[in-house]
């Protein structure tokens, strides 16, 4: 092995058509995948382990954002790790806490454990994700890091469109602990691949010590904010938990805000949050990622308690929108970078919104083909669009408007609000509906309850075009250049356009 790693090339000299290229690209990928997957199928596992463990609607929100609050509380810290001590050892260290995790989600006898399993899979995720992209960024000579990067862009995309319809497979023909049990045979190989075929980087610019007392502070306020809103409506908790929950949440943000001002090698450096263009483009982030988060969160299951299909089904209904992002991504990148991203992030949420609206002409028991034809289909395709005309121009322009020296760190924090605006939403959104207790099996409640959400959804949808249009700039990205350099951070979805060039920001002090 010792020889075998001395021969391999060294960081940022390989090819992408080269032996090693190939199977740098085919580790970072399959990495990747194993937390694609877990992100698009757990949704439409929901309805099955609700029935086989028990658990209740607060319960099953909990699946969802116990992988989500440990996943954007330490996935800077992550990075940060990846760049000190070695992006292939801390990656093959996420898969290997991505993948142990996933048997005790398959095994959990409990919802308890399922979401202490969940969580901890999260943990994995943060060391995983910013390694991915960052590992290609560091191996790959720099006139083959685009195409290395589309690719990678590429095969995700093909992943996570895979990810429902495969998963909806395994819990119709064996049970939905398939869907963890998969990332074994995975995560085996991508480790195996990664010790013999990626060479190893670090920057040796990242000195200082590690902020962990920020990460911790994120975690804290992250999970007080996320309890008191889950478990503070259901009424089962005492008032004054609740109360000290939500308290100790705000508590811990502001004390994070205090913490990175001082640190001397911040989590989140202030200066990040310099530029207005930046601190807009991650509200428009923020609203938008809410209104995608309830709707990705509570479709899969409405058509599944509702309408009556079968998690395979339900996987495959909602393929249109990846394949639409697959067709579509790249050229609304092109699109913003010629006229701007002010009209594309006003126009892409307004269609989201006219999505969900759609949504609502969805009635109940319409689980035939000429039912999804006539109400689900067509309200996909227009939310499908939408969110391909969105999510590249909001990434890149978050990534652009950053201070240049800042632009690595931009692409995490740009990464965890998308997270943290979804967990909310999977927080809130069941409340705001008034879905609570048995709804999820209770077709008539659940479809009422799906209602509202898409309304909610909708208005925070024209939310964010409208925050676009006053506060996005036309001429905030610049032309985009023949060799991108790649964001070391993974961007919020599949298929997002390479990062264009950094460029001043004008209200930037």
């Amino acid at each position: 092995m010792e020889a075998r790693q001395h021969a391999m090339p060294g960081a940022g000299t390989v090819g992408f058509r080269s032996t090693t290229g190939r199977w740098v690209l085919l580790a970072t990928v399959l990495g990747s995948a194993m937390g694609f997957l877990d992100a698009t199928v757990v949704n439409v596992a929901l309805p099955a382990i609700g029935r086989d463990v028990g658990a209740d609607v607060s319960e099953l929100q909990w699946v969802l954002d116990g992988y989500l609050l440990t996943l954007a509380a330490l996935i800077l810290l992550g990075g940060s790790l990846a760049d000190r001590y070695g992006r292939r050892r801390v990656f093959t260290l996420g898969v290997v806490c991505f993948m142990i995790p996933s048997v005790l989600c398959a095994v959990a006898p409990t919802a308890g454990v399922l979401i202490i399993a969940r969580a901890l899979q999260g943990v994995g995720a943060a060391l995983l994700t910013p390694g991915s992209l960052a590992i290609i960024q560091a191996t790959y000579r720099s006139a083959d890091r685009p195409a290395a990067i589309g690719a990678w862009s590429a095969l995700t995309g093909v992943a996570s469109a895979l990810g429902p319809i495969v998963g909806g497979y395994l819990i119709e023909a064996f049970s939905w602990r398939w869907i963890f049990l998969i990332n074994v045979p995975i995560g085996l190989f991508v480790i195996g691949v990664t010790a013999r075929r990626v060479p190893e980087s670090r920057d040796p610019a990242a000195t200082g010590r590690l902020d962990v007392r920020g990460a911790a502070l994120a975690t804290v306020g992250l999970a007080g904010i996320t309890y008191a809103l889950i478990e503070g409506p259901r009424g089962e908790s005492p008032g004054w938990l609740t109360a000290a929950s939500l308290v100790l949440g705000l508590a811990g943000l502001i004390g994070l805000a205090q913490t990175e001002r001082r640190a001397p090698s911040p989590m989140l450096p202030p200066g990040v949050f310099t530029a207005r263009q930046f601190l807009s483009a991650n509200a428009v982030t923020f609203v938008v990622y809410a209104a995608l988060g309830g709707v990705f969160f509570l479709l899969v299951v409405f058509l599944q308690t509702s309408l009556g299909y079968t998690p395979l089904y339900a996987g495959a209904a909602s393929l249109p929108v990846t394949l639409l992002m697959l067709a579509l991504s790249s050229r609304a990148g092109a699109l913003a970078q010629r006229i701007g991203p002010r009209i594309p992030l006003t126009v892409g949420p307004l269609l989201l919104a006219a999505g969900m609206l759609l949504m609502l002409r969805i009635e109940v028991g319409e689980g035939s083909v000429g039912g999804y034809t006539a109400a689900v289909l067509p309200a996909v395709l227009v939310f499908g669009l939408g969110l391909a005309i969105t999510v590249a121009p909001v990434t890149a322009t978050a990534l652009a408007a950053a201070p240049s020296e800042h632009s690595g760190v931009a692409s995490g924090v740009n990464n965890a609000v998308s997270r943290v605006a979804q967990l909310a939403a999977v927080a809130a959104l069941p409340v705001l509906a008034g879905i609570g207790g048995g709804d999820f099996q209770d077709p008539q409640a659940f479809a009422d309850g799906f209602r509202t959400a898409m309304l909610i959804t909708a208005g925070l949808s024209v939310a964010g075009a409208v925050l676009a249009f006053a506060t996005i700039r036309s001429d905030v990205l610049a032309p985009a250049p023949a060799a991108a350099e790649p964001c070391p951070y993974e961007c919020p979805v599949a298929g997002s356009p390479l990062r264009p060039a950094p460029r001043p920001d004008s209200d930037a002090p």
